[in-house]
């Protein structure tokens, strides 16, 4: 956990160091709950930050943080993450992008330890605004908490 920590503090640092090329961004997402989480869970919701860099024409990579709370259904608690990954968007054609992120999901919420984090994505990229599908996976204790999401980021 601390080697994430710092991986994620060191990489925060240089962006900063290159923010003439970097960019803030803020978003939101919405998603269907799959594989061992939907029996408990009705929705996913959440917010994510992150800061990225242009590392070559046409890439971007940064760090990425936010909440992201699977919603009980039928009397079940919410389950919430803390991520804390590295993103990366390559842009294919015409503002049409796929990305990812990797890193750790802290455990928000009770009886929640966290687990590895990827989520690839593919999406549209406008000048201030992007739009996306992406599948969010949690491994944890040899299950997942994985959903199907839609989100939108706004450049700042």
């Amino acid at each position: 956990m601390k080697k994430i920590i710092l991986t994620a503090a060191v990489l925060f640092a240089f962006g900063f160091a290159n923010a003439q090329s970097g960019a803030f961004k803020l978003g939101a997402h919405v998603g269907l709950p799959t594989g061992d989480i939907k029996d408990f869970s009705s929705v996913n919701l959440g917010a994510d930050v992150a800061y990225t860099w242009s590392v070559a024409e046409g890439f971007d990579a940064g760090i990425t943080t936010g909440y992201t709370s699977y919603l009980g259904k039928d009397g079940a608690d919410a389950v919430g993450f803390i991520p804390v990954a590295a993103t990366a968007q390559f842009t294919l054609t015409n503002n049409w992008f796929i990305g990812a992120d990797l890193g750790y999901a802290i455990g928000a919420s009770t009886d929640n330890d966290g687990g590895f984090l990827y989520q690839p994505k593919f999406g549209y990229q406008m000048e201030k605004t992007g739009v996306y599908v992406a599948y969010k996976g949690i491994s944890k204790d040899g299950a997942t908490v994985s959903s199907v999401n839609l989100g939108v980021s706004f450049k700042l």
